[in-house]
């Protein structure tokens, strides 16, 4: 059956989780596929690609009975594609592959892998989308694909003591875990920027957050929420980022990167919402907001260690140091493999660097600028182009 609304979509799409989950499960302990697997994927694809498109070429769902959005599901089309292909060939032809539709692939892969071959990592810690997954223009259809799970889940098993991937996503109710289909018990999903993490046997662990600025969130989120009911704002509860009620951190979408919301309509959404922080956080005590351009991140400050500044942002360092002593990673016997793609995951290998000087980090898609950040924080840095040149590597390294 075809889908009309953008609500049918997600529901397709959480349903080639279950299947994708699966699959990895089987094709990691070597049994056999399901037969409905492959055809199930291909009836999904078929799906994608019949939903009706606008004047401008892009797929179009509705809304509600008055307005419909245009989507760039890209992403969701691209993984299937390759899902599909990887399972009915062999994973050299795989490579070959995205050899072709990636030239210089395969090449990659060799050099990076060869700088890499010869050391036993202790921990790995990374970023997840644009690192270890592909961009997805909403997080909530961004289920992992199953070559991608399976080639992590190796890695994690065979090659590192502790595997983490540490997102600013939310860690459930649509958040990292709910788009994972990796294998069980080999991941520490760490959400919420890194507040809140599921153990390697799905046990949640928070960071510490005062009462006062707890409650002082769920004020926030709670008007939040009331807003976002109502018909003329439900939109951007559905479009990008979506809502995403974090822990110790809010995200709410106010742009796609269709642009598919006119910018006056998105800019005084974001003029509503710094309203309701003002009013619930005058003195700005409580409350730091970054406009992303597409997201408005509201988030609860923590006290600083420098001493000449009080309040700060909670980041990727705070949640490195958190979870080394939350699970006991003893990241100073090393060595550390640390990944991202942004300046927001720079923290994360200098957390780690404090700890144990054989830090390692591999950056993805990184601009000149940001390189020059990564190598100041370690001399031992290397760089790749793409998600799936670095998800390879890690799988041959997983496969020694």
């Amino acid at each position: 059956m075809g889908i009309k609304t953008l609500v049918d979509f997600y529901d397709l799409m959480f349903k080639t989780r279950d299947v994708r989950k699966e699959a990895v499960v089987r094709l990691f302990n070597n049994n056999n596929l399901k037969k409905h697997t492959v055809p199930d994927l291909k009836d999904a694809l078929s799906i994608l690609e019949s939903i009706k498109k606008d004047s401008q070429g892009q797929y179009s769902l509705s809304l509600n009975e008055e307005k419909t959005i245009s989507l760039d599901i890209s992403y969701e089309i691209s993984e299937l594609k390759k899902d599909i292909f990887f399972l009915e060939n062999s994973e050299d032809q795989f490579y070959a592959y995205l050899d072709k539709s990636n030239p210089g692939f395969l090449k990659e892969v060799e050099e990076t892998e060869s700088k890499l071959k010869d050391i036993s990592f202790r921990n790995f810690i990374t970023d997840r989308d644009g690192t270890i997954n592909n961009y997805c223009g909403r997080y909530g259809s961004s289920i992992q694909s199953i070559y991608n799970a399976l080639f992590l889940s190796r890695f994690g098993s065979n090659s590192v003591e502790n595997a983490i991937i540490l997102t600013s996503a939310p860690l459930d109710n649509i958040g990292l875990a709910d788009v994972s289909t990796a294998l069980d018990k080999v991941f520490i999903y760490a959400g919420s920027k890194g507040r809140e993490y599921f153990d390697k046997e799905g046990r949640r662990q928070r960071y510490p957050i005062e009462t006062e600025k707890q409650a002082k969130l769920d004020s926030f989120n709670k008007r939040s929420k009331q807003l976002l009911d109502k018909p003329n704002y439900r939109i951007f509860s559905l479009i990008g980022s979506g809502l995403q009620l974090k822990f110790g951190q809010t995200t709410i979408a106010r742009q796609d990167i269709s642009r598919s919301i006119p910018e006056r309509e998105s800019n005084d959404f974001l003029a509503l919402i710094s309203n309701i922080v003002s009013e619930l956080d005058p003195k700005s005590e409580f409350f730091r907001i970054e406009d992303t351009g597409t997201d408005i991140e509201v988030i609860l400050t923590v006290a600083s260690k420098d001493a000449n500044q009080e309040l700060k942002d909670f980041d990727k360092a705070d949640a490195v140091n958190f979870l080394n002593t939350s699970i006991g990673l003893n990241l100073k016997r090393g060595p550390n493999l640390i990944c991202g793609d942004t300046n927001s995951d720079i923290p994360m290998v200098s957390a780690s660097k404090k700890e144990c000087e054989d830090t390692w980090a591999i950056f993805v898609g990184s601009n000149a600028e940001l390189r020059d950040k990564v190598k100041q924080s370690s001399s031992q840095s290397l760089f790749v182009s793409k998600p799936d040149v670095l998800v390879a590597v890690l799988n041959n390294l997983g496969k020694r």
